[in-house]
């Protein structure tokens, strides 16, 4: 779903998943220090909305999530995941029930598969589902903004900031009053420093939610069965994750980032030592320089210096050993 906002002065397209909104608008650290210091927005429109209303649906929620929200009160924003049978991520849900009806935003494109599962799993229970994405756009406003909300619009407030779930007609009149314009690429860069995990970027096929550090925030542990439990479990009791995030300093002599997927080496190894982890997204930040967040192998030594392809890399644990 194509952003009008892309009809802004300077907007270039991003590409990839987030194809649909604005890589920037021209000025990529200016953006980014707009949103540090609390102004502007983000177009994150393209990201799927989806609703579950009905009387059952915090009850019907908490036996397939991987967050208590049997008992969550109106307004108050939390994270919450679905895993496969065997424990692996496939959704990240970020949600907020109004009193009436749970709003989720989840990743672009991914709202079909997600509301096609939660079909599967009505059985009895008085839910609805809807794939709100077409009449609905998520806005990001940086944490510290006083830009204000229109009345009886849906807002999760998060340490982060707020996402605002707006209706999509109202898109271009509401963010033109909230301006400055920041891209994806600017938000990106803030979601790296601080070390939050996106589906798709820090997840694979295997990912389980201890490598990411979603223990605690995304996956409650003293809830009822969902699916994929039993292997959470085990591994918080009995075990560790094979693999844990990490945070990287890059060397910012180097003129071209290593993107998602570039392979991490011990700097002592040199570049065609053993295969350690790999780069999951790598930016340059406005104050950190290039920076980036990476899986790799549990017993990698926290204080070990690394290589992302050719370039030095220094990290920072997010996930203990």
């Amino acid at each position: 779903m194509k952003s009008p906002l892309l009809t802004l002065p300077g907007a270039v397209p991003a590409e990839g998943v987030d194809e649909g909104v604005a890589a920037h608008y021209g000025d990529l650290f200016r953006e980014q220090r707009a949103l540090a210091d609390g102004s502007g927005f983000v177009d994150l429109s393209h990201r799927g909305v989806v609703t579950v209303s009905g009387s059952d649906r915090l009850t019907w929620l908490h036996l397939l999530l991987t967050q208590h929200v049997t008992d969550l009160p109106p307004h108050r924003a939390t994270e919450a995941l679905i895993l496969s049978a065997n424990g692996h991520i496939e959704h990240a849900l970020y949600l907020v029930d109004d009193g009436e009806t749970v709003w989720a935003h989840v990743e672009p494109g991914s709202q079909e598969a997600l509301i096609s599962y939660l079909e599967s799993m009505k059985f009895f229970y008085r839910v609805e589902v809807a794939d709100r994405t077409a009449d609905t756009a998520v806005v990001h406003l940086p944490a510290g903004s006083i830009a204000d909300v229109p009345e009886g619009v849906v807002v999760r407030e998060t340490p982060y900031g707020r996402d605002v779930f707006l209706p999509r007609a109202d898109l271009e009149s509401y963010t033109g009053k909230t301006g400055p314009a920041a891209g994806i690429l600017a938000y990106e860069a803030l979601r790296v420093e601080q070390h939050r995990p996106r589906v798709g970027f820090e997840t694979d096929h295997r990912t389980i939610p201890h490598e990411l550090g979603w223990i605690g925030t995304a996956v409650h542990l003293q809830k009822g069965c969902y699916r994929g439990q039993e292997t959470v479990a085990r591994v918080q009791n009995l075990g560790k994750p094979p693999r844990r995030l990490v945070f990287l300093h890059l060397d910012g002599s180097e003129v071209h980032l290593p993107p998602a997927g570039t392979g991490i080496r011990l700097a002592e190894d040199g570049p065609d030592g053993r295969k350690i982890g790999f780069i999951t997204t790598s930016v340059r930040h406005h104050e950190l320089g290039p920076v980036a967040l990476a899986l790799v192998k549990r017993n990698v030594p926290v204080d070990a210096r690394l290589l992302a392809g050719d370039t030095a890399a220094a990290q920072e644990t997010v996930v203990e050993p």
